[in-house]
């Protein structure tokens, strides 16, 4: 790479983890010239620093170009593939079955900033959309389902964890969640589609305030995770099917600082601040 790395540059170790599951180009036409490489580190310039699309900086590939891989990507499954398969690694490294034995689940309400779908969560006062993540032991994402903010929990959760079944979780067994999941037609939902339970973790009686939850608190740390990413402090997509792209991407970068550090950080000389004369 000729020019100067931004910190958010896949390594060549990161690159060898994601390389072998973009798709190849198509067959017939004129061959691919776009650096795949360069658009992954595009996307995720993007998502950490929260950019619009016409402003990604001119040393990455045209930003057309950059969106129209990221649409792509999306109608095939791959920012899934690649999250599903990097999971697998990351609980490989920290000697873990590559499918986990429980789960939890949380939901975050943000405000808009693009329109599209979007509603008002009373409880917190938020016009915009809330994000329901479902998430394993290490807190790395298994699922994710973006709706209006005025969508119920109970009916949120059914779309996240519709995606988390027994086909790709066979081990799965218990999903611990928070009091607002307690919904006797969420228990039936799980009950006639899932293999698991669902078990609600309560706040301990007469608790005020902050009060870590045991098993709940690491969908809530996958949360703050998720928020060093710019582009997600708010939804900025106008799109469901983008917002949802945009958490698992945020994910991603996770994942494979989490199997190979990145050492990319942008070269600067301190300069300490002059003196007035006396």
């Amino acid at each position: 790479m000729e020019r100067k790395p931004y910190p958010t540059d896949l390594t060549d170790e990161q690159w060898q983890l994601i390389e072998p599951l973009l798709p190849p180009a198509k067959s017939g036409g004129r061959p691919r010239k776009t650096d795949l490489r360069e658009v992954l580190n595009a996307i995720f310039y993007l998502n950490r620093a929260g950019c619009q699309w016409r402003m990604l900086p001119h040393e990455f590939p045209p930003w057309k170009t950059v969106y129209n891989y990221f649409r792509a990507w999306i109608g095939d499954a791959v920012w899934a593939e690649i999250l599903a398969t990097l999971r697998i690694e990351v609980r490989l490294q920290d000697d873990r079955e590559i499918t986990p034995s429980a789960a939890s689940i949380d939901s975050q309400s943000v405000k808009t900033a693009e329109g599209g779908e979007r509603g008002y969560d009373g409880g917190k006062k938020v016009t915009g959309r809330k994000r329901h993540i479902v998430v394993d032991t290490l807190g790395m994402l298994l699922a994710v389902a973006v709706t209006a903010a005025s969508v119920d929990d109970a009916q949120g959760a059914k779309e996240a964890l519709a995606s988390v079944d027994s086909d790709g979780f066979p081990r799965l067994r218990v999903v611990w969640a928070d009091s607002k999941y307690h919904n006797y037609e969420l228990y039936r939902w799980v009950a006639e589609h899932a293999d698991y339970k669902l078990q609600i973790v309560s706040r301990p009686v007469g608790a005020k305030g902050f009060v870590l939850l045991p098993k709940r608190w690491v969908a809530e740390r996958t949360f703050a995770w998720l928020g060093r990413a710019r582009r997600l402090s708010k939804d900025y997509e106008k799109l469901i099917e983008t917002s949802e792209a945009m958490v698992m991407i945020s994910a991603i970068h996770t994942m494979v600082e989490r199997l190979h550090s990145s050492n990319n950080q942008p070269e600067f000389a301190y300069r300490p601040p002059k003196r007035r004369a006396a």
